[in-house]
């Protein structure tokens, strides 16, 4: 070999060799995931012979990147999460994307991806190890790709303006939907909620839209979700979605406690709404949900039986790091039974009103009215932050039940990126890997729950 030849491949080595550890930067390295995992395996009843601890989405395809080199991932996948209906199946997931990567910018939100469509990815899990196996991209009745955009002024707006890169305003979209809750059916088909109307649409198994109901846009044979959730707060809608086990009922939870009346009187309850909606025939009953801590979020659902359900509650924090670092990301057992209906048989854009004040008002007051209501019974199922002590993630948004105990938890890693505060977007570093720099991803623990 001459000298020159040599030196050109030593060179080309050399890159190679750099770039490969730049990769390596973007994402926790094997070492700490390790350790992780070891640190997280010493706590009793964690995994199971089929299942590892932790799974990870390993190789996220990117969506764009900016002038300064940042990419964002098509890793938005864990807004939702559901185990593959079946026999057999035990090893297919299905992974839910929200309306897809947004920063504060131009006045409003800069949508980096606008034409972004939101989807259900089916991941395979291989040793420790999810491999995308396909995508189901959500579509409107007629076929056509909906977009993550706001829905326009007619459909109960959020207040939110979508521009793009350039700062031009970007069109709503009447089929638009901020995804977050994931039902997967028995069919194959799926009903998703969102954070807009709030809506709840039903997909078949391609994706189609077969319905779509809201307090505001009936669906078949004039279904409609009561007119008191068009008071849900912006950006915090209908954030699980759960189905019973005889496939009859959905049980939707928002996010955080409707704005009724206003945002001021209410914004120190602990209750959010669970709307129980018959799929058949439309009927509906009402419950109330006290989180643990005011500012708590909703952020799914699941059911066990047909009145017991898993609920995660959390807040909006990085554990061990953050700042404030978080200290609440846990799953209830909840049961419906003997709790209060709190329906308005008059379906009044309030609601039922307790000594002349609305539900929220009335549960941030103490009114003796609302105090005789009965809640939904809670008890804790797991503690994630205890049971995990490496728990590195802020929003930790998926739940499924694998069999009869093994429960599954994603995350939202919000496509890798994060609000810059000057208008755009840079990587989301978790602050447990800090001085590593290393940007959030789609991960899944796997725990088993005893008592269901």
């Amino acid at each position: 070999m001459n000298k020159l030849l040599f030196t050109f491949l030593s060179v080309l080595i050399l890159i190679s060799i750099v770039s490969c550890k730049k990769s390596l930067t973007d994402f926790p390295s094997e070492n700490n995931l390790l350790n992780a995992e070891k640190q997280a395996s010493d706590h009793p009843g964690f995994g199971n012979g089929h299942l590892p601890l932790i799974a990870y989405e390993r190789n996220p395809e990117i969506l764009f990147t900016n002038s300064s080199g940042d990419h964002v991932y098509n890793g938005g996948y864990g807004s939702a999460m559901a185990a593959v209906p079946g026999p057999g199946q035990n090893h297919l997931f299905y992974y839910l994307t929200d309306r897809g990567p947004n920063v504060a910018g131009f006045g409003g939100l800069y949508f980096v991806v606008p034409a972004f469509n939101p989807q259900i990815g089916v991941f395979k899990l291989e040793n420790d190890s999810l491999r995308k196996v396909r995508v189901i991209n959500l579509k409107n009745s007629a076929g056509k790709l909906i977009t993550g955009l706001p829905n326009p002024s007619n459909q109960n707006p959020t207040g939110e303006v979508a521009y793009d890169a350039n700062g031009n305003q970007l069109a709503y979209d009447p089929d638009g939907m901020d995804s977050e809750g994931l039902a997967a059916m028995a069919d194959g088909s799926f009903w998703i909620s969102d954070e807009y109307g709030p809506h709840i649409a039903h997909f078949d198994a391609n994706g189609n839209q077969l319905e779509r109901v809201s307090p505001f846009q009936n669906g078949t044979n004039n279904r409609e979700i009561p007119k008191v959730f068009l008071k849900r707060r912006a950006n915090r809608g209908m954030e699980g979605l759960a189905v019973t086990p005889d496939n009859h009922w959905l049980l939707g939870a928002m996010q955080s406690p409707l704005d009724n009346p206003g945002t001021s009187a209410v914004r120190n309850s602990r209750i959010n709404r669970l709307l129980l909606f018959n799929i058949k025939t439309g009927a509906t009953r009402q419950f109330i949900y006290r989180t643990e801590v005011a500012g708590n979020y909703i952020s799914e659902i699941i059911a066990i039986s047909n009145t017991d359900f898993l609920v995660l509650e959390r807040d909006s924090n990085f554990p061990l790091a953050g700042n404030p670092a978080s200290s609440f990301k846990r799953v209830y057992r909840i049961s419906i039974t003997g709790a209060s209906d709190v329906s308005d048989a008059a379906n009044s854009a309030t609601g039922i009103l307790i000594n002349s004040k609305t539900l929220e008002a009335a549960a941030a007051d103490n009114e003796a009215g609302f105090t005789a209501l009965k809640p939904v019974t809670k008890s804790l199922a797991i503690d994630i932050i205890a049971a995990f002590p490496n728990y590195p993630h802020d929003k930790t948004e998926g739940i499924a039940l694998i069999g009869k105990n093994l429960l599954a938890i994603s995350n939202d890693p919000d496509f890798g990126v994060t609000d810059n505060g000057a208008g755009g977007f840079s990587p989301k570093y978790l602050p447990f890997y800090n001085p590593a720099q290393v940007i959030d991803r789609g991960e899944t623990y796997f725990v088993e729950l005893s008592g269901l």
